[in-house]
């Protein structure tokens, strides 16, 4: 049973009650990320994130995961390209106490100097660790090259030198901005009961009434370039994409049957034709990042170095059946019951649960039933795929990042692409 409550000034609660479940999942949710940060802010989100588990002006780092532990509980946090989330799971009976800690960490954070500069270091390790992942860090290298002059584009956890340049000052000034109560979403999925749930939450997020808020964003334009990075890798990384969909995008449900048929499973296209077929790659696989008003539609592969051209080559000729020709009934039955299964499945999780709240309340400002998906995703036919997918595919808008001991140039690459 779904319901929502709109407090005097504009932050959202919602709850979702499942009354099998033992526990409950919660979460405190902003609309501001990455991509909502000035120059001068890169990693802003990211470093407000981690700072806010380091202390309250009640409880030490050490009080708020004692308190935890304590109960079996579950705490975290994270920070994406459009949103900051804390969340935790707890047993129903202990959910006093997780609204309590996540409402203390949320408003009273302190942003300890020495906590500051320490914390800061934790996160240079962590830029270092993923720039020393080659499989990931090709992700982000094609996105900075694809949305080129947009900060959807860049690394969520900002750069070296913007995280060693902030300060306390500079985060306060950050969650002013951002922490507008009307951007705002507290949600819980479980065994939860609405109106206490809300009796909880509400005698501390009332006092919020900040009276500035973030920018509107600026949807990016595509940057079809080709890069090649040299590396000293064993393998070559590759990442390309084009446009993709939006979140309420009405085209979304081909484009996630196009995903799923052409690289999000081992019976798909590009994994039978590059991996079991040919032995050209031990990981490939197409993804899809959509935004609130874009996304990017792309393949991944990693190979030998004297293999990029001919994995290249059969990637071009997947896109290009796949815009020539309808997919047939068997692929779109089983994309249909693929994205099905993975709906119901992810919905005996109470995490999901909650995350599926908070993102059609921002998205669309109301619940969207279960059934109501399942339709649409009934609805889609192989004329609509072929259709959306002729509109969108372009060989002269992909963009393509190769990272690795490649010796290619950018415009063999780009041939490869266009011929045909």
């Amino acid at each position: 049973m779904y319901q929502k409550t709109a407090l005097g000034n504009g932050i959202r609660i919602l709850t979702e009650n499942i009354p099998h479940s033992h526990s409950v999942s919660v979460g405190f949710w902003v609309s501001v990320g990455s991509r909502d940060e000035l120059p001068h802010e890169r990693g802003m989100t990211h470093l407000v994130e981690h700072m806010l588990f380091k202390g309250t002006s009640s409880r030490s780092a050490l009080d708020i995961a004692k308190e935890l532990d304590s109960v079996g509980g579950f705490c975290n946090a994270f920070t994406s390209k459009e949103h900051l989330c804390f969340h935790a799971k707890v047993l129903n009976t202990h959910l006093p106490l997780v609204v309590d800690v996540l409402s203390d960490i949320i408003l009273n954070s302190t942003f300890d100097h020495m906590e500051t500069e320490r914390e800061k270091q934790v996160i240079l390790q962590e830029i270092r660790m993923i720039e020393d992942t080659p499989d990931e860090y090709i992700h982000i290298l094609f996105q900075e090259n694809f949305w080129q002059d947009n900060p959807l584009g860049l690394p969520i956890y900002g750069s070296v030198h913007s995280v060693q340049n902030s300060s306390r000052d500079s985060m306060l000034g950050y969650l002013e901005r951002s922490m507008h109560p009307e951007m705002i979403v507290v949600a819980a999925a479980g065994n939860v009961d609405h109106e206490r749930f809300v009796n909880l939450i509400a005698p501390a997020l009332e006092k919020l009434n900040s009276r500035t808020r973030r920018e509107p964003r600026v949807a990016p334009q595509e940057n079809p370039e080709v890069r090649v990075l040299k590396r000293d890798l064993e393998q070559v990384h590759l990442c390309l994409g084009m446009e993709g969909v939006a979140q309420v995008d009405p085209g979304r449900f081909a484009c996630h049957m196009i995903n799923v048929i052409l690289g999000s499973s081992m019976s798909s296209r590009l994994f039978q034709e590059i991996r079991e077929k040919r032995g050209l790659a031990y990981s490939v696989y197409s993804f899809l990042n959509s935004h609130e008003d874009t996304g990017v539609m792309g393949v991944y592969a990693g190979i030998s170095p004297n293999k990029v051209q001919e994995c290249l080559k059969v990637i071009k000729e997947q896109l290009t059946v796949l815009a020539t020709q309808p997919v047939s009934p068997a692929e779109l039955r089983a994309a249909k019951e693929y994205l099905k299964g993975s709906m119901y499945l992810s919905a005996e999780s109470t995490d999901s649960r909650m995350n599926r709240l908070v993102k059609n309340e921002f998205l669309f400002g109301r619940h969207v039933p279960f059934e109501e998906v399942e339709s649409k995703i009934e609805r889609v036919t192989s004329e609509e795929i072929l259709k959306w997918f002729q509109t969108a595919y372009d060989p002269l808008r992909l963009g393509l990042f190769v990272l690795g001991a490649c010796d290619l140039a950018p415009d063999p690459l780009r041939n490869i692409l266009e011929e045909g």
